[in-house]
């Protein structure tokens, strides 16, 4: 297991987590809001610094929240629901 320190551009915030393999630029990953939900980040910077116990290297990740793409681009079946209706006639 690898411990990796996270910066969180979104939240200003720091943590540590442990995972098999350091996420690559570009990669996604899953960590848990400060409210408790799982949100997506995009991985932007990886580097690593040497430990203040031995020759160890630690690994930082730079993360910022992932857009979501259903705030940016409203659907097409919510503009069918916005459109007026015109009532049938006999």
């Amino acid at each position: 297991m690898i411990e990796v320190e996270i910066q969180n551009e979104t939240h200003q915030t720091e943590l540590r987590i442990k995972c098999m393999a350091v996420p690559r630029i570009g990669e996604g990953i899953r960590l848990r809001e400060p409210d408790g939900f799982w949100a997506s980040y995009d991985v932007l910077d990886v580097w690593y610094q040497q430990a203040d116990y031995g020759k160890v290297w630690v690994p930082y990740l730079h993360v910022r929240m992932t857009p979501s793409d259903s705030v940016t681009e409203p659907s097409a079946a919510n503009d069918a629901l916005e459109q007026e209706f015109e009532p049938f006639r006999a």
